[in-house]
């Protein structure tokens, strides 16, 4: 690949990787385009990415070129692999030959694994947000040059660089999740406090009492028959709610004592 071409290439799967915040976004599809990014710029066979929390999988992505080994090499590694090894120490597991891991007995059932499916090498860089370790992006190659791993060195920085791109972006859409639930719930809490206040208005009004008669009757109401109060008050609103048992829990000459 051209040099200049191969930036131009980068660029695009980093920015990419880190492109999260979009409605309806699905993390194995934007890990699954990550990981063919990654098997485009490093030619490689295929490329996976593990989820990682709290040393429990989570999830995995295999690239779309060679899937189905990608995830298998991926769930080969449950016993230990080159993913597991690179969250563990969050650093980069330098380029290993699988032949010469296999006779050393390291990932025993990883290494059978990926001679069978034609693998010659691999490594594995972290997926990381400053402290905060999520997983791991193991590449898969089907060959190595000059027989030695050492010439993917450069190989190893662009990995890293997709990974972290790719650890900027799900940190972002959690934390956009995480801000659009609370912000959901800060709205549902007003708006179902104006439609209590706006309950209490109208029976005060109705009945010729004060605002907190009519809120305690509201608030009994929905307490002896275990309802919300806001769904209580939306009845009220409504002009559905029994008038006459909700008057019997006012306070007062009209209604019964809380």
């Amino acid at each position: 690949m051209h040099h200049s071409t191969r930036e131009l290439r980068l660029a695009t799967a980093l920015v990419a990787a880190a492109d999260t915040l979009a409605e309806g976004f699905d993390a194995t599809a934007h890990l699954r385009r990550v990981a063919d990014h990654c098997v485009e710029l490093l030619a490689a066979r295929a490329v996976g990415i593990m989820l990682i929390d709290d040393g429990r999988t989570v999830s995995m992505a295999g690239s779309s070129r060679q899937e189905e080994v990608a995830l298998d090499l991926l769930a080969a590694q449950h016993g230990g692999g080159p993913c597991l090894d690179s969250y563990g120490s969050g650093k980069p597991v330098p380029p290993v030959s699988i032949r010469v891991a296999h006779a050393d007995a390291r990932w025993p059932d990883f290494t059978e694994r990926a001679l069978g499916h034609d693998i010659a090498g691999t490594f594995a860089v972290p997926l990381r947000r400053r402290e905060t370790l999520l997983g791991a992006l193991n590449v898969f190659v089907p060959t190595l040059p000059n027989g030695s791993p050492h010439g993917y060195g450069s190989d190893v920085l662009v990995a890293q660089a997709l990974a972290d791109a790719t650890a900027v972006g799900l940190q972002n859409h959690r934390s956009y999740t995480q801000y659009r639930t609370l912000a959901r719930q800060l709205q549902e809490a007003l708006s179902s406090r104006v439609r209590i206040e706006q309950a209490k208005g109208m029976l005060a009004e109705r009945w010729n009492v004060g605002a907190d008669q009519a809120f305690v009757a509201l608030r009994q109401y929905a307490r002896r028959r275990q309802l919300p109060l806001d769904r209580v008050a939306q009845t009220v609103i409504e002009r559905v709610a029994d008038d006459a048992e909700l008057r019997r829990e006012a306070p007062g000459p009209s209604g019964r004592p809380s």
